[in-house]
């Protein structure tokens, strides 16, 4: 049989098969001194989304879909899923030598795993357990966010090594639980994307060293508030649709940053009356996602002239407005901002 006549499984150049903890592995080996404490955070974390997709997959199936009847910190009504996966990430986090503090979007309070027998803990990590939790009642795309910080030990009190920029950032990634489930890891020396085999219980590597496309006519933002964002914001929507931009929004921060990191445009949560700050919070969602798309090539902005990583944080539960995306497109935005 001639190479024409074979099977185009058989003459295909094959990819070589990288699993995320190969990865790992692989970027631990370049810091000869390394002690592995960070290589075992982001297998904590690897365990934790796989254990969450499942949870997802099965909510239905198991009644987990709606409220608990009770808020978060952030005055949100919190889902019985959100409870779920943050006990998840807080059990897999909390075992892991390396985590001096973990706070999470979904609880007050920081918790504190240093102590005097455990000194030689490093790293802080921060998470939004599951981004977008209202679209599970309609199996809509849903997410888990982090950011991970070296503990900062000159802070007078343990808590306040938290509130680093997010330049400060070692690393940050988000889990994507869709048609499959995607984590996308950045360790500050580009952007890298892992995609879950069921079939090994693995993430595999998909996509190294992912570039954001410069420009793409579409924005993503929830236009139901329209009328009270800034007019600036009001200009610019109006501009893009004279210029025939698409709305695409999804309801999830992950799933909308997800589309433009593959496809280019421009994510916007703008400040509002109601929410003058802006909803997004910095240090959960903000940060990370803006540390992403950076090293994907894009741009992360708070405001004109506000690059989103150097905005200092003063409290956990921050918030802030966001644009990025595209360099072209938040361009776009802020050109209209400056102007409004």
């Amino acid at each position: 049989m001639s190479a024409s006549e074979l099977p185009l499984s058989a003459t295909a150049p094959r990819r070589q098969i990288v699993t995320l903890q190969a990865h790992i592995l692989q970027q631990q080996a370049l810091h000869p001194g390394a002690s592995g404490d960070f290589s075992w955070i982001l297998s904590a974390l690897s365990i934790s989304a796989k254990m969450i997709a499942s949870q997802v997959r099965r909510a239905r199936l198991e009644d987990v879909l709606g409220g608990v009847g009770n808020q978060n910190v952030q005055g949100e009504q919190q889902q019985k899923l959100d409870v779920i996966a943050n006990d998840i990430l807080l059990r897999t986090l909390s075992g892991r030598e390396g985590v001096a503090i973990v706070a999470s979007e979904e609880n007050e309070e920081p918790v504190i795993l240093r102590d005097e027998q455990t000194g030689d803990r490093k790293y802080c990590v921060l998470f939004d357990p599951l981004d977008g939790s209202s679209n599970l009642d309609v199996c809509g795309a849903v997410g888990t966010i982090f950011s991970i910080l070296r503990q900062d030990r000159r802070s007078a009190k343990q808590e306040d090594s938290l509130l680093q920029p997010g330049t400060q950032q070692v690393a940050a990634g988000y889990v994507l639980y869709g048609s499959s489930t995607v984590f996308t890891l950045t360790l500050g020396k580009g952007v890298d994307m892992f995609v879950l085999d069921p079939s090994i219980g693995a993430f595999v590597r998909v996509e190294q060293q992912m570039r954001i496309p410069r420009a793409n006519k579409s924005y993503s933002l929830n236009e139901g508030n329209r009328l009270t964002f800034p007019e600036g914001y009001q200009k610019y929507l109006h501009w893009a649709q004279e210029n025939g931009y698409s709305s695409r929004y999804a309801g999830a921060m992950v799933g909308d940053v997800h589309r433009i990191l593959l496809q280019g445009g421009v994510f916007m949560y703008p400040p509002t009356k109601k929410a003058p700050n802006g909803k997004l919070r910095l240090m959960y969602e903000a940060n990370p996602m803006g540390m992403i798309v950076e090293q994907a090539g894009g741009k992360a902005l708070a405001a004109p002239g506000q690059r989103l990583l150097d905005v200092p944080p003063t409290d956990i539960h921050q918030r802030t407005p966001v644009i990025m995306g595209s360099p072209d497109e938040v361009d776009h935005v802020i050109r209209h901002l400056q102007s409004g």
